[in-house]
């Protein structure tokens, strides 16, 4: 039972938000609201000024224009679009991923500034990695900015860094409407459902791109074993983190944008990237998955470093890929009081229960605690999961350390719960970094 003092914070904080509840327009025009952001802010990606510390209830993010339409969680940085197409960064700018050059004052990363150089682009959506920020335009051009020597940026045969945005020339005849990155690699969809990958190509998350038809050894797998049974969950995800930092000089790249040969024959619908993983879903509700496998992320057998088919019981319509777990959104039954009811599936990774169910972690499976809620978008964090249902509310679990579950405490969660500081209040949109979120709350 939660304390006396975090009830009464959350009451504060409720009161707050409910004077930003807003109608939404029923004419078609996209719809626009406030960022709020909660979790961990030691990179400012949290957008509170320092020297504040983590947000462990849903905070306005100062500094923003007043009416954005979409926002991204980076790894470590936030991003968002404003009603002017304009974009903001705010967070870790190691990297130059706020592209505000390298030299910037690091005191001022945590405050949101708009991004120089794309005056002329009318962005309509943005997305993040760790060191990587892109913008769509509504033209469908991809622009990219910020520092990797993955090949995440796709300019180009050993172009590693991009201080200001530019766009994705491979791409220019195609119209992109989502891109998703990993740690190392990325994946574009395009308008017509063609899918590109591009960037680290190891264990086949890019498909059979760059591969060979080695399967990992054993050794390999057992050394991924150890850290999976650590002692400390937290500190393996750490521990790989850096495993993959150093393994970055002998890695196979791809430099630039190229089709994903398993599903250049077929539609492709949604697409997400894993820190290690990829999972593609195509228009008839298949998915396909690959890459790392060590937690079961893959909701398959490991097997040759290919896209394969996961074999589930539902249809699903959405997906996102994290650390070592995935989420996807999927059609429950035909019935209901709103028509098609919906729901979550979760696999891989359990350390801090992020899948918010227990049972067999490999393999897809239903979040069973939201039945009756319907959810429409999923966002997985590195151990942790967001959701959005159609009522405009924020459930969370998983890990609480840091305030990433944005319930007014560091408490683990093994099952959804209601953010309910947001109670009478519309949520647009959600997005989970690593350790934060990012809330599109309607005006």
């Amino acid at each position: 039972m939660r304390s006396l003092l975090l009830r009464t914070r959350a009451f504060a904080s409720r009161r707050l938000l409910s004077s930003l509840a807003g109608a939404g327009g029923g004419d078609g025009t996209p719809r626009t609201g406030s960022v709020y952001g909660f979790g961990d802010n030691s990179h400012g990606a949290v957008g509170q000024p320092p020297p504040a510390a983590d947000a462990y209830v849903p905070t306005p993010v100062p500094f923003l224009p007043s009416s954005v339409s979409a926002v991204a969680a980076g790894h470590y940085h936030s991003l968002a679009v404003s009603a002017d197409e304009e974009v903001w960064a705010w967070g870790r700018n190691d990297e130059g991923q706020l592209g505000r050059g390298l030299h910037s004052p690091r005191n001022t990363w945590s405050n949101p500034e708009q991004v120089r150089g794309l005056e002329n682009v009318q962005v309509r959506a943005v997305s993040a990695s760790g060191v990587v920020s892109a913008a769509i335009g509504s033209d469908g051009s991809l622009w990219v900015w910020g520092r990797s020597k993955r090949g995440q940026l796709g300019l180009g045969k050993d172009i590693v860094e991009a201080a200001v945005p530019s766009r994705v020339e491979a791409l220019s005849s195609y119209h992109v409407t989502k891109v998703s990155f990993g740690w190392g690699h990325a994946m574009a969809l395009t308008k017509d459902g063609k899918l590109f990958g591009w960037g680290y190509s190891e264990n086949g998350r890019l498909g059979e791109m760059g591969q060979s038809t080695r399967a990992p050894s054993a050794e390999e797998y057992i050394g991924k074993m150890v850290d999976k049974y650590s002692s400390s969950m937290m500190e393996a995800v750490e521990k790989m983190v850096e495993e993959k930092i150093r393994s970055e000089d002998n890695m196979p790249i791809i430099w630039e944008p190229s089709l994903v040969h398993e599903a250049s024959p077929l539609e492709v619908s949604d697409v997400s990237c894993g820190i290690d993983h990829s999972l593609i879903l195509l228009s008839d509700g298949v998915l396909l998955s690959g890459g790392d496998n060590t937690y079961g992320q893959l909701g398959r057998k490991a097997g040759l470093p290919k896209l394969l088919p996961v074999d589930m019981s539902y249809k699903p319509f959405s997906i996102s890929a994290s650390v070592g777990h995935s989420l996807a959104l999927c059609h429950t039954s035909t019935e209901g009081t709103d028509g098609v009811e919906t729901g979550v599936l979760s696999w891989g990774w359990n350390c801090s229960s992020q899948l918010g169910r227990s049972g067999q972690e490999d393999i897809p499976a239903l979040v069973n605690c939201l039945s009756g809620v319907r959810p429409v978008s999923t966002s997985a964090g590195r151990v942790h999961s967001v959701v959005l249902t159609s009522r405009g509310e924020v459930w969370t679990w998983g890990s609480g350390r840091n305030g990433r579950l944005g319930l007014g405490s560091s408490i683990d969660e093994a099952e959804p719960y209601l953010v309910d500081t947001l109670e009478g209040v519309e949520v647009l949109q959600v997005a989970a970094g690593m350790d934060h979120n990012l809330l599109l709350v309607a005006e």
